[in-house]
């Protein structure tokens, strides 16, 4: 653990120095924080690469109100915005460039499985208890990652939401499970895109409304039909892989919530 810390503190010396010597180190074999991931340059609009797509991962949260950062490895304007609201949220200088500070945040946030601190692999799956990744459509390695991506935007949300607890009662649904329960035959949680979540301190309807700006195009709460005791939130809008079109779905009348 100590190496990872004098590498990550490498690496953000590295990143404040001038470009000749930015270039010496960026040259160097990649470190990891925490067995899971460290960024050895700053990202900024035009840049692309593996780096910029793991830092959409963490920062899909950040999307904006009915927006979404699409995980393309691309560092447009969405990429840059969804930073900037990242950076604002932490309480850092808002520019919208990832470098040290923006960094170093991730890694307080992140566990050594890339998971964010407040949620993990095990509660996202735990439809009918929980059994692994596989049984739905998807790969159990593609299902897991769309349940990490969920994840990272369901810390944005807590976050939004006062840092309070955010329970998860339903996540990955196996294709057995989500017969088990009733779910719709192309349910979102069958690919790992989707959580049902109930705040621990605030209401159902300011978790409904708030998730409009974290990156969740699917929204059913309050109102919606069987959905009075929990929030359901999903990313079916970057889902390719179901038969739905990639749209935009939310529906808690009584929180004032709709298309």
């Amino acid at each position: 653990m100590r190496v990872n810390t004098l590498k990550r503190v490498a690496v953000a010396f590295a990143l404040a120095l001038p470009g000749a010597a930015i270039a010496m180190v960026v040259a160097a074999p990649a470190a990891h924080a925490d067995g899971c991931y460290t960024w050895n340059r700053n990202l900024y609009q035009g840049r692309s690469g593996d780096d910029v797509r793991q830092l959409q991962i963490r920062i899909a949260g950040w999307a904006g109100y009915r927006d979404i950062v699409e995980n393309d490895g691309r560092y447009g304007p969405k990429t840059a915005a969804a930073v900037k609201r990242f950076q604002q949220a932490y309480g850092l200088r808002a520019d919208g460039v990832a470098g040290p500070q923006t960094y170093t945040k991730l890694y307080q946030l992140q566990d050594n499985d890339c998971t964010p601190a407040h949620f993990s692999f095990t509660e996202l799956d735990n439809g009918c208890g929980g059994s692994g990744y596989g049984g739905g459509p998807l790969s159990a390695a593609q299902t897991r990652q769309n349940a990490l991506r969920t994840m990272w935007k369901l810390e944005a949300l807590r976050k939004s939401l006062g840092d309070k607890p955010l329970g998860v009662s339903s996540g990955f649904r196996s294709r057995a499970c989500n017969n088990q329960v009733g779910g719709a035959s192309d349910s979102q949680h069958l690919y790992g895109n989707a959580a049902d979540v109930t705040p621990r301190s605030s209401s159902l309807c300011q978790a409904a409304r708030s998730a409009r700006d974290h990156g969740f195009s699917g929204i059913y709460g309050p109102g919606y039909p069987d959905h009075d005791d929990h929030v359901h939130v999903d990313s079916r809008r970057e889902n390719n892989s179901d038969g739905s079109s990639n749209t935009t779905s939310w529906s808690a009348p009584d929180c004032g919530v709709g298309n």
